[in-house]
């Protein structure tokens, strides 16, 4: 029997040090521009952090309308990134499924825009 790959460790504080918190979507578009098939988003995370754009690619199981309105978990506190004419401002989080397709993170109950994930 083999033994299980262990995962490295960390502390309260290096968790703490990113800032996951809940968004909902106010609109989301294609991204043609993008290299893989992606969407833009624009995210409102309440009025402490504001709205933020990010390149997501969830196009897979996702159409810009079955996102309008959605509750997103993102990492907000990253640098923003360019990507292609975008400027990503934040990190829509997912997983990958088993055809490799990414599944949002979200909440499965209604939390208010900015709340921070614990």
């Amino acid at each position: 029997m083999t033994e299980p790959a262990t995962t490295p460790t960390i502390g309260w504080d290096d968790f703490q040090r990113v800032e996951l918190r809940v968004g909902r979507v106010l609109s989301a578009r294609t991204f043609p521009e993008a290299r893989k098939p992606a969407y833009v988003l624009e995210v409102d995370f309440g009025p402490e952090i504001g709205v933020r754009r990010s390149s997501a690619q969830i196009t897979d199981l996702y159409t810009p309308e079955s996102l309008v309105g959605r509750l997103v978990v993102a990492v907000v506190n990253f640098p923003p990134r360019q990507i292609g004419p975008l400027m990503s401002q934040c990190l829509v989080t997912g997983f990958h499924d088993a055809q490799g397709r990414v599944a949002l993170c979200v909440p499965d109950a209604d939390v208010p825009p900015g709340t921070r994930l614990l």
